[in-house]
């Protein structure tokens, strides 16, 4: 299930593209697809090695085209160990919300993602994921658990304080607000209600078969009950030197004929 939608997110072949918190790899994978040259980082060693596994395992099939490369490594967010302006994609997928010092994370994935570079950035969104609080103190109050809800509006100034400017938004996964509501008033540790299981497999048919009418149904709702909030986003790249004349203050002198152009 991608969260990141990848016709908003193009990430053409041979890009290199990094998979911050990768958790399982989803978005790691789509990209692998699509003939990027991938890094999965996760700070867990146990989904690190399942990525890996996955990632081999896809090359093996043939379900990648040729030049395409992928790796996973255990790292922190707070302290990427690559240098400044590595990557020409970043995906932060459903990441920041577990992190205390989330500025760390953010000024990390801005100092890797190359000038003119694309970043996607998801969190829950803030109406679904505050009835999740309100239902259920086990939802949020375990090791590694949510630490903060979001403010769309916060989480754009503060990505925008990192020096990325915001290109598009949307919500994702409407259908999945209600399955998270209803785990969290019968346990949300209890895989086997009845009720939950019932609903996990309408989203796994949807999933598998993606059928017109909930496909329909899920983007109707999306703006309003949309589990996902998901930012796309750009480096801006440093100005030309052709740009400085643009930038420069104006002068009581006027220009003469052939002073100079004002670049494109």
């Amino acid at each position: 299930m991608l969260t990141v939608d990848f016709e908003r997110f193009p990430v053409p072949g041979r890009a290199r593209v990094l998979d911050l918190g990768c958790g399982g790899g989803r978005h790691s994978f789509e990209a692998f697809r699509r003939g990027a040259q991938v890094i999965a980082l996760d700070y867990s060693a146990d989904e690190v090695g399942g990525v890996n596994t996955m990632f081999g395992a896809m090359a093996a099939e043939r379900q990648v085209p040729a030049g395409a490369r992928a790796a996973s490594v255990r790292g922190d967010a707070l302290a990427l160990p690559f240098a400044d302006g590595t990557f020409d994609r970043v995906i932060a997928a459903e990441v920041l919300e577990h992190l205390p010092e989330d500025g760390g994370a953010m000024a990390e994935l801005a100092r890797v993602l190359r000038p003119g570079g694309f970043a996607a950035v998801t969190v829950p969104a803030r109406f679904p994921e505050r009835v999740c609080w309100a239902l259920s103190d086990d939802y949020h109050n375990v090791e590694g658990g949510h630490v903060r809800i979001y403010r769309r509006d916060d989480l754009i100034g503060k990505l925008r304080a990192h020096g990325l400017e915001l290109i598009g938004q949307h919500r994702a996964h409407a259908l999945h607000a209600p399955y998270w509501w209803l785990r969290c008033l019968v346990g949300v540790h209890d895989d086997d209600h009845p009720a939950t299981r019932l609903y996990h497999r309408l989203l796994v048919w949807d999933m598998m078969r993606r059928p017109a009418l909930t496909r329909v149904a899920e983007r109707l709702l999306d703006p309003v009950l949309g589990k996902s909030e998901v930012l796309y986003l750009r480096k801006p790249r440093p100005p030309r030197p052709d740009d400085e004349f643009i930038a420069a203050p104006l002068t009581a002198e006027p220009l003469t004929a052939g002073a100079g152009r004002a670049g494109s």
